[in-house]
C-alpha cells in the first residue's frame, strides 16, 4: 500500500529527537523510512500473535526491501504479556539472533508489544536502536510517544522499566481500520485526555467530531496528530516526568488501581477503559473537594459514554474489591513519593494540574461512595 497524506510531528529532546509520521501506508514503507535514519541496521521485530496475522507480512517485504534482516519474536497478545518472563524470553531472542548495540528492536503491536519491546531494547547491550510501529490507536496517540517503557508485578502496573526514547514512531492509520470497536473506543480514551488537560477547545471539537474520528478519515488523522503533539510538547520540556509530565497521568491513578484489582484480566477491563473511568473519578473527584464545576464532571462522563466507554466502578464486570483494597493498589503507583499521594486534579475542562499530598482520607471516602451501587 502506498504511503498516503502523512503528517509528521517532531519530538524535540535534546540531541536524541525523532519524528512520529503519520498516515496511510507505513507499515509497508517502514524499511525505506528506518533506513534513511538507521542505515546498515539489522533488527528484532517483536509482535504479538493478533498483529502478526493481519501486519507483520507487509512489515518483513517493506524490511527486506530496504536491505534490513529481521528476525521475529512473537509473543502472546494482552497484558498478561508484560512481565518478567516474557522480557526475558525477548531479551534472549534478541541476544540469540546476535544482535549488536547499534542494531533495533522494533515493536509491531499495540502498548503491551511497544513496552516490552521498548523496555528490552532498553536493557539490552545497555540500550538499542528502538522503532515503535503501533498498531491500536491508544499506542499511536500515547504508549509509543514519550520514552515509557516498562511491564507489571502483581503489585502494580508498570511499576518496572526504564526510560527508552524512540528513533522513529511510524502510526500507519490503516492499521486501525482492523481494530475491534471496543480496542478503538480505548485508544480515544487517550484522546479525550489532552483535552481535558490544557486544550478545551480540542475537547470542543472532540465533542463534535467524535462520529467522524470513530468512522475515519481526515478528522481522525488530525485527532491523532494532535494527541501527539501535546504529547510531544510535554515529553520535550519533562521527558523524565519530574514536572510537569505528570499531566500525561490524568485519570490514570484511578485507571491504574482498576487494572491492578482486575489482575490485568482485558476481558474485564482493557487499559484506555481503565483510563475513561479514571478521568471520570477525577473530574468528580476535583468536583467534590470544590476544585472544579460540577457540571464539568458530567460533561466528561457525557463525552464518554458516548463513545461507548465505561465511567464508573460498577461499569467494571466482576464487581471491584473494597474501598480499602483499592488504596492499597493507589498507594502503589509511581505517582506517590515519599508516601504521599499525588494525584492529577482539574479545576475544569482543560485546566489540569498536579496536585501533591491528597488527604488519603478523602480518596477513600471517594471511593466508597461511588462504589456504592
Amino acid at each position: 500500500m502506498t504511503q498516503t497524506d502523512i503528517r509528521k510531528v517532531a519530538v524535540a529532546i535534546a540531541d536524541r529527537g525523532y519524528d512520529i509520521l503519520i498516515g496511510g501506508g507505513l507499515i509497508a514503507g517502514a524499511g525505506r523510512e528506518i533506513a534513511a535514519r538507521l542505515p546498515g541496521i539489522r533488527a528484532a521485530i517483536v509482535t504479538d500473535e493478533n498483529v502478526a496475522g493481519r501486519h507483520l507480512a507487509a512489515l518483513k517485504e517493506g524490511l527486506e526491501a530496504a536491505g534490513i534482516a529481521g528476525q521475529v519474536l512473537t509473543v502472546m497478545p494482552g497484558e498478561a504479556t508484560k512481565r518478567f518472563e516474557v522480557l526475558e524470553k525477548v531479551v534472549d531472542g534478541i541476544l540469540e539472533a546476535r544482535l549488536e548495540r547499534g542494531d533495533a528492536v522494533i515493536a509491531l503491536g499495540g502498548g503491551v508489544v511497544g513496552d516490552l519491546a521498548g523496555f528490552a531494547s532498553g536493557i539490552v547491550r545497555r540500550g538499542m536502536h528502538l522503532v515503535q510501529v503501533p498498531t491500536s490507536l491508544l499506542a499511536q496517540v500515547d504508549s509509543s510517544v514519550g520514552g515509557k517503557t516498562g511491564i507489571n508485578t502483581p503489585r502494580g502496573k508498570n511499576l518496572v522499566g526504564v526510560f527508552k526514547q524512540p528513533a522513529l514512531v511510524l502510526a500507519d492509520i490503516d492499521a486501525l481500520d482492523t481494530l475491534p470497536p471496543r480496542e478503538f473506543a480505548a485508544g480515544y480514551a487517550e484522546i479525550v485526555k489532552y483535552g481535558l488537560i490544557d486544550k478545551p477547545d480540542f475537547f470542543a471539537w472532540l465533542e463534535d467530531n467524535r462520529a467522524a474520528v470513530f468512522s475515519g478519515g481526515s478528522a481522525r488523522s488530525e485527532a491523532i496528530a494532535v494527541s501527539c503533539r501535546a504529547k510531544a510538547e510535554i515529553v520535550a520540556r519533562d521527558e523524565m516526568e519530574n514536572g510537569d509530565r505528570a499531566l500525561l497521568n490524568l485519570g490514570h491513578t484511578f485507571g491504574h488501581a482498576l487494572e491492578a484489582a482486575t489482575r490485568f484480566d482485558g476481558t474485564r477491563l482493557v487499559h484506555g477503559e481503565g483510563v475513561a473511568i479514571g478521568l471520570a473519578l477525577a473530574h468528580r473527584f476535583s468536583a467534590r473537594l470544590g476544585l472544579a464545576p460540577q457540571q464539568d464532571a458530567e460533561r466528561v462522563e457525557a463525552h464518554l459514554a458516548a463513545a461507548g466507554l465505561p465511567c464508573r466502578l460498577s461499569d467494571v464486570p466482576g464487581g471491584l474489591p473494597s474501598a480499602e483494597v483499592l488504596m492499597d493498589y493507589i498507594a502503589q503507583d509511581k505517582k506517590v513519593s515519599r508516601g504521599t499521594l499525588t494525584f492529577i486534579l482539574t479545576r475544569g475542562i482543560g485546566r489540569a494540574f498536579i496536585a501533591r499530598d491528597v488527604a488519603p482520607v478523602d480518596v477513600l471516602g471517594f471511593l466508597r461512595e461511588n462504589l456504592e451501587p
